[in-house]
């Protein structure tokens, strides 16, 4: 994958680091996905510092988009940093205001970023336009589950819904991304945690042209043209472990399956597998942080 934005490719690392510095996921987009997620139980936030920062390796393979034969894989080690003031917050996979929170609720307004794959390298898109580098803007709500004095263990469904855009073909707009997901935190004896999720990715016709979608000028002997339809893109299902070592050092191993049964496009001529997987594995070492206490 190419990036073509050294200001997107910034922002993509920090959020990315972000994510995995506290034991979540990076925030997904179609293209190259792993759902971010928020690993940290409400009652276990009090006393986080205001800010961190440190270093994070990260070892990656996963599908180039859903429904590709091609995967994606990479080894990065980037700088992250965390900020949580009380609106402005730079975590949990996401960077941007956070409007409401309540013990039960909360409701933030973010960024995330993603980057793009050159049709070159994907076998069913020779000869198309090349997937650009992605940024989306939108919403998030979360509404909490279950007992919220449990510190342990912890429940919840995230329904971020955000719009897509191409920096790398003018800043025109891919389409809107809507993802309810279920995820379920338990944390272990030692300094484990286990979480485990269950979510659906649905796109509308615009997004779905920009992944599924061949035009007549674009289809050839072995690929049909093809109109591609808002809707469902992919059920997902997913596992994340991570253990802290030390106060400053964490590790992290997660796994996903994605299945585009019942899926909206899954005749496309681009879908070439209907059952994919992806999978991370990686450290976060904190190198410093801030003795002020951030305000939950």
């Amino acid at each position: 994958m190419i990036r073509r934005s050294i200001t997107i490719l910034a922002a993509g690392c920090l959020m990315t680091a972000a994510a995995f510095a506290r034991g979540e996921q990076p925030a997904d987009t179609p293209v190259a996905t792993v759902p971010a997620r928020d690993t940290t139980p409400p009652a276990a936030a009090a006393g986080r510092p205001l800010w961190e920062a440190g270093l994070l390796g990260l070892a990656i393979t996963q599908p180039a988009y859903p429904g590709s034969e091609e995967r994606v894989s990479r080894l990065l080690g980037l700088p992250y940093l965390i900020y949580r003031g009380k609106y402005l917050r730079a975590e949990r996979g996401n960077v941007g205001l956070r409007a409401l929170k309540t013990p039960r609720t909360e409701l933030d307004l973010g960024f995330a970023a993603s980057l793009g794959s050159p049709s070159s390298d994907i076998a069913a898109r020779q000869g198309m336009a090349n997937l650009g580098t992605l940024i989306e803007f939108g919403p998030r709500l979360k509404v909490n589950l279950g007992n919220l004095a449990d510190i342990r263990r912890d429940s919840r469904f995230q329904f971020p819904l955000r719009e897509v855009i191409d920096v790398s073909h003018g800043f025109v707009s891919r389409g809107i991304t809507f993802e309810p997901e279920w995820v379920r935190d338990t944390r272990l004896r030692e300094h484990w945690l286990l979480s485990t999720n269950l979510g659906m990715l649905f796109g509308d016709t615009t997004l779905a042209d920009t992944f599924y979608g061949v035009s007549p000028g674009d289809a050839t002997p072995t690929r049909n043209s093809y109109s591609a339809k808002g809707g469902l893109f992919a059920l997902r299902a997913g596992l994340f472990v991570s253990h802290s070592v030390s106060p400053d050092l964490r590790l992290f191993y997660s796994f996903r399956i994605e299945s585009l049964a019942g899926a909206a496009n899954r005749d496309s001529p681009l879908v070439r597998r209907r059952l994919g997987w992806g999978a991370v594995i990686g450290f976060a070492y904190t190198m410093a942080r801030s003795e002020q206490p951030a305000e939950e």
